[in-house]
């Protein structure tokens, strides 16, 4: 990677991989050449998209997609729409969801994509006008067994049916190409709130197995304020916990009192972010405080669980020490890569000086995105399923399948970190998933002559 540009959020997520797989790779050094050709994409997609303003002015910007590996099954991971952007970003959620995919226990591959196009700003028009001439390249290069992209920041219902509506004018072909559809074209119940819900489901095990306990008067720490932020809180109060905080990248909405946020504050919260507004639109009355350009793992000295919730690298090595002074147990990302390395290290380092699972204060159980937040993905794969078999599913048979799919994922991730996990009584979710997802992938490619 050396003569390459450098590619600082990638070479986070490789880092990240790497380091955790050690273990493993000492005992089966055969699979160090698996690692080799896992990092590098099987293709890289970029073109141009040009597309007219209100104002009759052309506007350009740039398209990519990464299809990063296949060897599950077809490329699936979102479309980003926002101007930050580029490679770099893109390898590193395309890198991180081959083996979140896998760990879903479902047929997909990984991949990401995106523009540095800003719908912050634009009209229901210039958006519509993007998004046709976004998918009059991108057609080419997927299809429902190909590759099947998703929504993400930047991308939601609307994107995804402008997208949608001109791939079908494009191809003359009705089929899933996009996941995050319509609930009336195509669309699964459960997927707005799914990657919230799957968090919660995966920290549910996690209260259980540290301190044989539940949500019940958790006090819960939250960032950003999209869906994934949304439905996680929601869940987090449907269970008895009290929801303390949501940000966004202007500043942290904080609650005053114990009652923390309501179902009712979600909504209005809800409805200010469709309208793409700043939290500060969200009429906080006197049950609220708002702090400018904060986080808030730094602004409570007590609560119990941190959800980093928005995105890449949001929580760093001073807030982790933060968050261990206010006395949380429990990390876990709604966000890819949420936290930085350095705080992953100091959480890491907490697990490793237990010297018995009763005996565990002190320290932080840490889970990555790509297991705690792989939700998201797990329903796109069983919208998948829907449109191929031309069914749908009750939004009670989807729960189900998505709870089911989240506790599965995080056994597989407390077995396998319990045989492979450096120090500490209590084993590594993060080397547990990591090195889960990398063996089914690696076997898989193996199997298909990509390496031997």
């Amino acid at each position: 990677m050396s003569n390459l540009p450098s590619e600082p959020e990638f070479e986070q997520a490789v880092h990240e991989i790497t380091s955790t797989l050690e273990p493993f790779l000492e005992k089966n050094p055969e699979y160090r050449r698996a690692l080799a050709v896992v990092q590098i994409p099987e293709r890289i997609v970029q073109f141009r998209v040009t597309w007219e303003r209100d104002d009759l002015s052309v506007a350009v910007n740039r398209g990519f997609r990464v299809q990063f590996n296949s060897a599950l099954g077809p490329y699936k991971g979102g479309l980003r729409l926002h101007p930050t952007v580029n490679l770099s970003i893109l390898k590193f959620l395309g890198f991180e969801q081959v083996f979140k995919n896998a760990l879903t226990g479902l047929m997909m591959g990984g991949g990401k994509g995106g523009s540095d196009f800003d719908p912050k700003g634009k009209s229901d028009n210039e958006i519509r006008k993007f998004c046709y001439a976004f998918m009059q390249e991108l057609s080419r290069h997927i299809g429902d067994n190909t590759d099947v992209p998703a929504g993400d920041i930047g991308t939601g219902g609307r994107e995804i049916g402008f997208m949608f509506g001109a791939y079908k004018k494009i191809r003359n072909e009705f089929s899933g190409i996009l996941t995050g559809k319509g609930a009336n074209w195509g669309g699964s119940f459960i997927r707005p709130e799914a990657t919230g819900y799957g968090l919660v489901y995966y920290v549910t095990e996690m209260l259980r197995d540290l301190d044989g306990t539940d949500w019940k008067g958790k006090r819960v720490l939250i960032s950003g304020a999209g869906n994934v932020a949304q439905y996680a809180a929601l869940k987090v109060i449907e269970l008895g916990g009290v929801v303390l905080s949501l940000s966004d990248s202007t500043g942290a909405l904080t609650a005053k009192g114990e009652e923390g946020f309501t179902p009712a504050d979600i909504a209005a919260i809800a409805d200010v972010k469709l309208a793409r507004k700043s939290l500060t639109a969200f009429n906080a009355e006197s049950r609220f405080e708002w702090h400018e350009g904060k986080r808030p793992w730094t602004l409570f000295d007590k609560a119990d669980v941190a959800l980093p919730s928005a995105s890449q690298n949001e929580l760093n090595g001073e807030e982790a020490k933060a968050l261990i002074k206010a006395g949380v147990r429990y990390v876990a990302e709604g966000s890819n890569m949420g936290c930085t390395q350095d705080a992953i290290d100091i959480f890491e380092a907490s697990r490793k000086t237990t010297v018995s699972a009763t005996e565990t204060k002190g320290m932080v159980f840490y889970a990555p995105g790509k297991a705690a937040n792989a939700g998201g993905v797990a329903v796109s794969g069983l919208e998948m399923a829907q449109n191929s078999q031309r069914l749908k599913w009750t939004p009670a048979e989807v729960d189900a399948k998505l709870k089911d799919i989240m506790v599965t994922c995080y056994k597989t991730c407390w077995e396998t970190g319990s045989k492979y996990s450096e120090g500490g009584a209590i084993p590594s979710l993060v080397a547990g998933a990591n090195i889960a997802g990398f063996i089914k992938v690696a076997d898989a490619m193996r199997d298909q002559g990509d390496w031997w």
